[in-house]
């Protein structure tokens, strides 16, 4: 996943989304990520893929890692 600066349009970095999903959960079938959605009046960061079992809840590091935090699915 870009992150963009919206003034500029400039890529100002990127996140390694590739082990969101455990192996058990990992198939052709799963495999795309086309969901994410940010909520701004609770900083809430939303992704989810193209007949992913589950929505996740993550939270941007400064190291540029990617916390995880299970929610149910929509």
């Amino acid at each position: 996943m870009a992150r963009i600066d919206p003034l500029t349009g400039q890529v100002v970095g990127c996140v390694d989304l590739k082990s969101i999903l455990s192996p058990k959960n990992d198939s052709e079938t799963f495999d795309v990520l086309n969901g994410i959605a940010y909520d701004t009046k609770n900083d809430r960061l939303f992704l989810t893929g193209k007949f992913w079992p589950k929505l996740f809840e993550i939270e941007l590091m400064e190291q540029g890692t990617a916390e995880s935090k299970e929610k149910t699915k929509l």
